[in-house]
């Protein structure tokens, strides 16, 4: 696959940076999607992990210029429209993605092309392994936040988990979009989740606020 750039910095404190560059060496990665091995972390690691999905911030559609927070949440809810019909739940779940992503140093249309692949926006999905909701996160990651209660399949919560988990294995891998996918898989090396994730991104989800502030037709393959 061919690189592509790397993506920004996350908007989290170095030694959360730090943290989660630790929990590499506690969560390792199995051939399998969802089948990363929990080990016992230390109490500084844990606590900066609990921090990085504790904040309770009311969400928000992150794009300063009106005009362009309007347009990107009346196409991304047009596309995402077959898939959840009843439009006020479309337009929360974007503006959670998009908030969440952006919190996390993602790009919300990596996000949604990554939710597309992993559930298909089916916010109850379970995979084989046990991954749960939007982002299939697994279960074992409650206690390595030490948030024993939390509902993964709550909308913000599986989306916090989600971004927070990516952004981890891009710090770790250097931005290296290609490998980080591949962690969050659990298929490191292996082209198949990344190319599925990137085509949904680019072939799905692409965004080009100055054609469609043009008013140009916005991508009509979804």
């Amino acid at each position: 696959m061919p690189s592509r750039p790397a993506l920004p910095a996350a908007r989290l404190g170095a030694g959360l940076r730090a943290a989660l560059a630790a929990l590499l060496c506690a969560a390792s990665t199995a051939a399998t999607a969802g089948a990363q091995q929990y080990e016992p972390l230390a109490a500084s690691v844990r606590a900066a992990l609990h921090a990085a999905v504790s904040d309770a911030a009311a969400p928000m559609l992150p794009i300063a210029d009106a005009g362009e927070r309007a347009r990107w949440l009346a196409e991304m809810s047009r596309r995402l429209q077959k898939r959840i019909p009843d439009a006020s739940y479309r337009a929360e779940l974007l503006t959670s993605i998009h908030y969440e992503a952006t919190r996390a140093g993602l790009d919300p249309q990596l996000v949604l092309g990554l939710i597309q692949v992993e559930s298909n926006f089916r916010k109850y999905a379970i995979s084989s392994a046990g991954a749960r909701g939007y982002m299939q996160v697994m279960p074992f990651w409650l206690k390595v936040m030490n948030r024993p209660d939390d509902n993964l399949f709550h909308l913000r919560t599986n989306l916090r988990y989600g971004c927070t988990i990516l952004r981890h294995y891009l710090d770790i891998e250097k931005g290296d979009l290609y490998r980080a996918l591949g962690r969050y898989n659990g298929s490191l090396g292996k082209a198949a989740y990344p190319k599925l994730v990137r085509g949904a991104w680019e072939r799905q989800w692409h965004w080009d606020p100055q054609r469609l502030a043009a008013g140009e037709p916005g991508d009509r393959r979804n």
